[in-house]
């Protein structure tokens, strides 16, 4: 199992900021603190588990994801074999690095189920559905194989010289993984959030007028925005519906 988790990681000065957009966007209220990690909240659904969530860092805005594995220690010497470089231990969960240098945690998988879309007045839903994975050329081609090998799942090679492809667990993780290929040669690895809709134009003009900024309509089913604090995501049109096998043809 290879369910996964979003964190969005923010300075500890634009975290209420931060968790009144993220809210707004998600229709999800943002819990109390994590117990024994008062850094971390969950933006919580009315049912399903929790997969978004909020940080206090140092560091500036950035997203990270949380991977959640049947023997956290198993994962981690086979991520380390891979490339991975680690990080810190902690009580719940293991942080490494990707060998492009993008943080992600390891932690012990649990019980639970995804949950439903939101559906707002105008009728249309959304639900975050994807991570997508920004690697420069230099380190793309490693950074995906690091990814498919470590996880396992399904893996669908795009046709598209910008994508290498997307994957997911099939066994009902939240969120899928899409890998995109920059046009810089050089530079690390990051990561960015894809906001799922059935309806995309609808969809772009709520998060609009919930304070994002506008950077532009892409070229493939997505409209790429910034959030209050200028971090870079996309409304996209992949499928908000909770499902084990997704379609990521």
């Amino acid at each position: 199992m290879a369910w996964l988790h979003a964190v969005i990681d923010v300075p500890a000065h634009e975290h209420a900021a931060a968790a009144q957009f993220w809210e707004r966007v998600l229709g999800w209220p943002l819990g109390p603190p994590w117990e024994g990690h008062p850094e971390l909240s969950s933006f919580e659904p009315p049912e399903g588990a929790a997969y978004v969530h909020l940080q206090r860092t140092d560091g500036p805005r950035r997203v990270h994801v949380d991977v959640e594995v049947d023997d956290p220690d198993a994962a981690e010497r086979r991520a380390v074999e891979l490339g991975a470089e680690r990080v810190a231990h902690h009580d719940r969960w293991r942080t490494l690095r990707s060998p492009g240098g993008l943080l992600f945690c390891l932690l012990r998988a649990g019980e639970a189920d995804a949950p439903e879309a939101v559906t707002w007045p105008e009728g249309h839903r959304s639900r975050m559905v994807q991570v997508c994975i920004d690697a420069p050329q230099g380190v793309h081609d490693r950074e995906v194989e690091f990814w498919r090998t470590l996880l396992g799942g399904r893996f669908v090679e795009s046709q598209a010289r910008e994508f290498a492809g997307k994957w997911h667990d099939d066994a009902g993780s939240p969120l899928q993984l899409l890998f995109q290929r920059l046009d810089e040669e050089e530079g690390p690895v990051r990561a960015h959030l894809d906001h799922g809709t059935d309806d995309l134009s609808a969809e772009v003009r709520r998060v609009l007028a919930l304070g994002a900024t506008d950077v532009g309509a892409g070229h493939g089913g997505w409209h790429v925005l910034k959030d209050d604090g200028g971090m870079t995501f996309c409304v996209t049109a992949n499928s908000p519906e909770r499902m084990q096998r997704r379609d990521i043809g």
